[in-house]
């Protein structure tokens, strides 16, 4: 399973950016797509996550800020960013927990490359 993320970049305080992630390869299906990010030094954290059903959870200090959202017939997520903040700048990964044979109920967890969003002041 690969993911591939695009749409990282600089951008100033107050500007907005749209990350996606695209997952392709074999597997049966995916039941969590979402975005974790990673600032220097600081451990990787939730940013969100949205089911195949279509439940999201956020970070708390991102509610309102962020929003995300799935097209599981292309098996993507996106991440919109708005009102964006200095302490926002980090690496952010996708994240898929994919099922990988009809048959056999186990999950397994998958993380593409990373993209950096970094945002000036």
């Amino acid at each position: 399973v690969q993911l591939v993320e695009s749409g990282g970049g600089l951008v100033q305080a107050g500007g907005s950016l749209r990350l996606s992630c695209a997952a392709s390869g074999n597997f049966f299906s995916i039941n969590t797509m979402g975005w974790y990010r990673q600032a220097s030094g600081d451990q990787r954290e939730l940013v969100a996550e949205v089911t195949s059903g279509g439940s999201s959870k956020f970070a708390d200090s991102l509610k309102g800020r962020f929003t995300i959202s799935r097209d599981n017939a292309r098996n993507s997520v996106d991440l919109e960013m708005n009102s964006l903040k200095p302490e926002d700048t980090a690496v952010y990964y996708c994240n898929a927990v994919v099922q990988l044979d009809s048959s056999r109920p186990n999950l397994y967890n998958y993380w593409g490359q990373g993209t950096q969003v970094t945002v000036s002041s």
